[in-house]
């Protein structure tokens, strides 16, 4: 099938020829027809599956044949709540660029940044409003946004919103929302929680669930090299020497490891960036945008700053740190696994974190092969005693003398004043 199948009005089909846009993937071959009509959707699918067009170009095309849409001071008729950051950013762009003709206004907004520019804009008036729940929220509470008018609302990633506890900023987005619209529900996994969200909010949705034409267990050559924790950077500078390593996403556990991977790269003579929580959306954004451009080859991040990016051709994921949450490993690794492209993940797993390992590969069915014949070979086959934690005594037994101690003082006072 085709788009110029799909029933889709002239600027849209011109949009889509824009941007190269041929053939629906299997979400959108099945989405737009019933999100035309104005069904809602519980949609099973995971980021690179093409769920973002699925859902913004049948909204693009009913609001633009809505009445009065632009009579007087536009009001929010579309609302998308999405987790990150980046990914917010990711679904605007795509409705700027599949209603380039429409003459539609679309904001985001987030935190970590300033309001004023976003107040600002909502000001004005708009269409589409695409946010974060904790910037959503404060600025409802605030009153610069009025959900009254909104016909069309997606909550896109929802499990990754529960993991992230957002979701009872969620619910109270919902509540300000009108009872009759269209909504669209997306989600990789259904937990029990979110599943029982779904079912409160939609109205007899028609059910979606896409399964990745080509699975990462199965297309990306994986590796595990076993290796001590003080040596991990030295076996990731050892590796990045290889003219093979094109385009490097690497995973640390936490924001103060990605910094200091990315340090020590500086000072080894590579070009590396960071992305967290604690950066600044500005930095965010332009490290992606360098890393996507190749102006920056390699690309350090955690796991809640690497959800939702969509990075083209991808050579290599590398695990400096296992994931704790074994489903995490298979979601990493994919990205290098888009469209059927294949990739490699490397994984560095140091003593305390076989276990880890152990039930990574049980998840997927599969052991990892070993590399054995690296440099930083593990050594310390033992797991470190943890410093008892220090307990601060009360004053008056830090002030009292050892025993015996002030008698010898008082001996010592009596000679020095013969």
């Amino acid at each position: 099938m085709l788009f110029s199948e799909l029933k889709l009005i002239e600027p849209i089909q011109k949009a889509l020829s824009a941007q190269g846009y041929t053939e629906p993937t299997p979400i959108q071959m099945k989405a737009i027809p019933y999100l035309l009509e104005g069904s809602d959707l519980l949609g099973c699918a995971q980021t690179g599956t093409g769920k973002t067009a699925a859902f913004s170009i049948p909204i693009l095309q009913n609001l633009s044949l809505e009445q009065g849409l632009l009579k007087g001071k536009r009001k929010i008729k579309v609302l998308i709540v999405a987790p990150t950051r980046e990914l917010v950013i990711q679904i605007k762009e795509c409705f700027v660029a599949y209603g380039a003709n429409l003459g539609l206004r679309t904001l985001v907004i987030f935190g970590g940044v300033g309001q004023i520019a976003q107040t600002k804009e909502l000001d004005k008036g708009i269409d589409i409003l695409v946010a974060t729940p904790g910037r959503l929220l404060d600025l409802i509470n605030q009153g610069f946004v009025d959900l009254r008018h909104v016909k069309h609302f997606v909550l896109d990633e929802a499990d990754h919103m529960l993991d992230m506890g957002m979701i009872q900023d969620v619910k109270r987005i919902i509540a300000y929302l009108p009872k009759e619209r269209q909504t669209m529900f997306f989600s990789a996994t259904m937990p029990a929680e979110i599943a029982k969200l779904a079912d409160t909010i939609l109205r007899s949705p028609v059910e979606i669930d896409i399964k990745p034409a080509f699975s990462p267990i199965d297309i990306i050559e994986q590796q595990v090299y076993f290796v001590d924790k003080d040596n991990k950077t030295n076996l990731l500078v050892d590796l990045l020497k290889g003219t093979q390593y094109d385009s490097v996403l690497v995973f640390t556990k936490t924001k103060h490891g990605a910094d200091k991977v990315v340090k020590e790269l500086h000072r080894k003579g590579f070009v590396a960036e960071a992305i967290h929580g604690n950066k600044s959306q500005t930095n965010r954004q332009l490290a992606l945008n360098n890393f996507k451009k190749r102006k920056t080859r390699i690309l350090v991040a955690t796991d809640i700053a690497a959800r939702g990016l969509d990075i083209e051709e991808l050579s290599h994921v590398i695990n400096y740190n296992l994931p704790e949450v074994p489903e995490t490993y298979i979601h990493r690794i994919g990205r290098t696994g888009r469209a059927g492209l294949g990739g490699k993940a490397i994984s560095f797993c140091d003593f305390e974190e076989k276990s880890l390992l152990k039930d990574i590969q049980k998840l997927i069915g599969k052991t990892l092969p070993e590399v054995s014949g690296h440099p930083y070979l593990l050594v310390n086959n033992f797991v470190l005693p943890k410093a008892p934690p220090f307990v601060r005594q009360p004053l008056a037994k830090r002030n009292s003398p050892v025993k015996g101690f002030s008698t010898e003082i008082s001996r010592n006072k009596r000679h020095f004043a013969r």
